[in-house]
């Protein structure tokens, strides 16, 4: 009976004894502060320059309207794609046809009249005046011929020396009216005349081919394969000169036209990668390369900043020109490196440490970094594979080395 009690109270004491230690021991683990923790681990690095842009088509091909018009056809719609060549848009041309027709009569009546100047007149002058030169060359042999004849009769005395005269005279008149209608027939037009029926002539087309170039433009057709992707105008629309007709391009392949802020610009290079997402359509990456890098710093609002401009793969066409696109340009990248979160990295006095948990203590390990991204930076040295390291307290109490911690969130 005597032993059967001892060994009951033995076992009381054990159990009380117990009770003392897990007590002691969750008082001591109650002290520790609270912490939220990572693992380093490895994987690849990018660093990158991120910003907004805008998307535009590569080679955007826009019509206008030449003129005042109505809207007569519209043979396609937004979205199609068209070939080159195709017809897209007819205006109203009935105007445009009577001004050529009117052009056209002038412009053959200046090319009459510039014939008439180069060959000497028009064809009944020249008929006249080659009549008129055959009756003035026949009258001047008549006269030189009475002329030489009343020479031989001077010199026998049949003749006197007046009607010699007489005869020379009527004989130079005649040649001379050779002459002039010889000159006629090569020059009848003064230098100032020619001139003012070259630039009549010259005036004229230049209005005809103006009639036929807006001919041409209101018919509107595709120089090049593409997508039509702005159609404002509507059949029976009215439309003023300039206003803006359609838009074709070809979207398989894009541009984006961003703004670096100038302390980031020394970063960037052109091919860089470059990965564009659009808020539209979450989950979507479209990736690309740079083309362009500033030349040159701007002030816009509150920023410093250079434009950059990034070609992009858009196969899909589900980029849209216009707009508004999230870039992201890879600056480097490094491949399975050792990294830890952002917020694991501090720094005294210029050296950076990560807080390294061991057996529930902090310990200070003094780290080298190299490449970061916007949530990870490369540890280069000072840290192991997998090793733990805090990132936060979860209470008031700032981190220090050598504290008790209990990682409460991973």
């Amino acid at each position: 009976m005597a032993s059967n009690n001892r060994r009951v109270l033995l076992v009381l004491v054990s159990i009380t004894v117990a009770v003392i230690l897990l007590a002691a021991f969750a008082s001591l683990r109650g002290n520790d502060v609270p912490i939220r923790a990572a693992h380093a681990v490895r994987e690849n690095v990018a660093a990158t320059i991120t910003t907004n842009g805008k998307i535009e088509p590569l080679d955007n091909f826009e019509a206008h309207a030449p003129a005042p018009a109505t809207v007569k056809r519209v043979l396609v719609q937004q979205g199609d794609y068209v070939k080159a060549g195709q017809l897209l848009v007819q205006l109203d041309d009935a105007e445009a046809r009577a001004q050529a027709e009117k052009a056209l009569a002038q412009l053959r009546a200046a090319e009459a009249d510039l014939k008439a100047v180069k060959g000497g007149g028009t064809h009944e002058e020249v008929l006249t005046n080659e009549s008129e030169l055959v009756k003035a060359r026949g009258d001047f042999e008549n006269a030189k011929r009475n002329y030489d004849a009343l020479q031989g009769l001077l010199k026998s005395g049949a003749a006197s020396p007046g009607e010699v005269e007489q005869a020379q005279a009527r004989m130079k008149a005649a040649q001379a009216q050779v002459s002039l209608l010889e000159q006629k027939q090569h020059s009848r037009f003064s230098a100032p005349e020619v001139t003012k029926v070259v630039a009549q002539e010259q005036q004229a087309r230049s209005a005809y081919d103006a009639t036929q170039d807006l001919l041409h433009h209101l018919n509107v057709r595709a120089p090049r394969s593409g997508m039509v992707y702005s159609l404002p105008v509507r059949a029976g629309n009215y439309i003023n000169a300039g206003d803006l007709l359609v838009q074709v391009a070809d979207l398989s392949q894009v541009q984006v036209r961003a703004f670096v802020d100038e302390p980031e610009i020394g970063r960037l290079a052109p091919s860089e990668p470059v990965t564009v997402t659009w808020d539209a359509l979450p989950g979507r990456a479209w990736k690309g390369s740079l083309t362009r890098v500033p030349t040159t710093i701007t002030v816009r609002g509150t920023r410093s900043v250079g434009e950059i401009t990034c070609t992009i793969s858009n196969a899909d066409m589900k980029l849209l020109p216009n707009v508004n696109v999230t870039v992201s340009v890879i600056t480097a990248m490094h491949d399975n490196v050792l990294t830890v979160p952002r917020e694991a990295i501090r720094q005294d006095d210029g050296q950076r440490y990560v807080f390294e948990v061991v057996n529930g203590v902090l310990h200070r390990r003094n780290v080298t970094t190299a490449l970061s991204s916007a949530t990870r930076i490369e540890v280069s040295d000072g840290l192991n594979d997998n090793a733990l390291v805090a990132l936060a307290s979860m209470s008031a109490h700032g981190l220090k080395n050598g504290m008790g911690v209990r990682v409460v969130q991973q």
